[in-house]
């Protein structure tokens, strides 16, 4: 009888005290999609193709190559000045600055390890495959295998972490590019810790998932109008699905390919090419995954016309922090986002792209509840900086 309360509406289903402090009424279908946003946080899994994957040794590595600037060739550059902890580990810059300007936003790198492609255009299959490209880019670090193998066999403490994640001193490999993708699995590792904790949308999520009356009543009525918008008439959950907010695809949402006069970004299409010709993708040697199956996505993505101009759907999560947004940076608050999905120009999407997205028409205190909604995504603990790296038997 209770399931079938919560599945009619939220109102009846936690009761008239709530109904008086003005929760909105969901439509059944709209509960079920807003119980499959949780639960969060997720557990903890490890990634089949890095054997360093959950390594306390490999992860002490990380940690402190992530804020090593070392890394890059002026050693000006460090993954942390592009993915500040106090911005939720974005820069807050429409588009990224390493040692040369680039054309695309810095994504956060929070809650990372859910996702399923990285970087904008999924050009990366893997969390370390991604890792290994900022440090060669000539515009990001600008470094080279050579160059990241020289920093971890000179420095005493990361060639002992070295040697406590992978039972060989960095000295011993002769393999530079080796000690180059370790230096990248060691990353990923860290990296993929990187995961934040509740917020009001979870509280609330749970409360009507359990039929808690009062736990419900706390969530501010403007969001939950945001969310019965996000779940119902928007639609928007059918991209920005599950606990972290993305079906992790790629989609045609109607910003501009212009990057500069004459230049375009054709997103995902070039992604695709990029993928299948990076050697350190999962059809590669460095692949840890004897049983091939985290590869079966690359091995089965089709390059297609329509890939041209799409873009990866970014989680939700804490995106009250990481502001500009778009993949191009172009808008500085949510509420522009929000206006862009509400005066959405369809003779700006691609002739084969996306047959989903229509203009939402939202009034203006429409688009307030769902900002109001959006901003309950954030957890507190999304600008904290991370502690010291754990220590390691043997190691300064």
């Amino acid at each position: 009888m209770r399931r079938y309360a919560i599945g009619m509406a939220v109102a009846l289903a936690l009761g008239p005290e709530v109904a008086a402090a003005e929760v909105i009424p969901f439509e059944a279908g709209e509960v079920r999609r807003v119980l499959q946003h949780g639960p969060w946080p997720p557990p903890v899994t490890s990634d089949p193709s890095n054997r360093m994957s959950g390594d306390p040794a490999a992860i002490a590595l990380g940690q402190l190559l992530f804020f090593d600037s070392r890394l890059s060739d002026r050693g000006a550059i460090a993954c942390a000045s592009c993915h500040v902890p106090a911005r939720a580990w974005t820069d807050g810059r429409p588009r990224a600055v390493g040692l040369a300007a680039l054309d695309r936003n810095t994504p956060t790198v929070l809650n990372v390890s859910q996702h399923r492609w990285f970087f904008w255009d999924g050009r990366a299959d893997s969390l370390w495959a991604q890792s290994i490209q900022p440090m060669l880019d000539p515009r990001e670090m600008g470094g080279s295998a050579r160059h990241v193998a020289t920093v971890i066999r000179a420095d005493p403490r990361l060639s002992c972490l070295y040697a406590a994640a992978y039972r060989q001193p960095a000295a011993a490999e002769v393999d530079d590019e080796r000690v180059l993708v370790n230096t990248a699995k060691a990353l990923a590792a860290f990296v993929e810790r990187l995961g934040t904790g509740r917020t009001l949308f979870d509280d609330f999520r749970d409360a009507l998932a359990r039929g808690d009356r009062a736990g419900a009543a706390r969530y501010p009525a403007s969001a939950q109008r945001g969310l019965k918008i996000f779940v119902g008439k928007g639609n928007c959950s059918l991209c920005h699905f599950g606990p972290a907010f993305t079906n992790g695809e790629f989609h045609d949402v109607g910003v501009p390919f212009l990057v500069a006069p004459g230049r375009v970004d054709s997103g995902r299409y070039e992604g695709i090419r990029q993928l299948r010709g990076d050697r350190f993708n999962l059809l590669g040697p460095y692949s840890d995954d004897t049983s091939g199956a985290s590869a079966i996505k690359t091995k089965t993505v089709e390059l297609q016309h329509a890939n041209w101009g799409q873009f990866k759907t970014p989680g939700l999560r804490n995106v009250a922090f990481t502001a500009p947004y778009m993949h191009d940076g172009r808008y500085a608050t949510l509420r522009e986002v929000v206006r862009h999905y509400s005066d959405l120009d369809m003779e700006r999407i691609h002739a084969h792209g996306e047959q989903l997205l229509r203009p939402l028409k939202l009034t203006e205190g429409e688009i307030d509840d769902l900002v109001a909604f959006l901003e309950t995504l954030s957890a507190p603990d999304a600008t904290a900086a991370p502690g010291a790296p754990a220590s390691v038997a043997g190691c300064p």
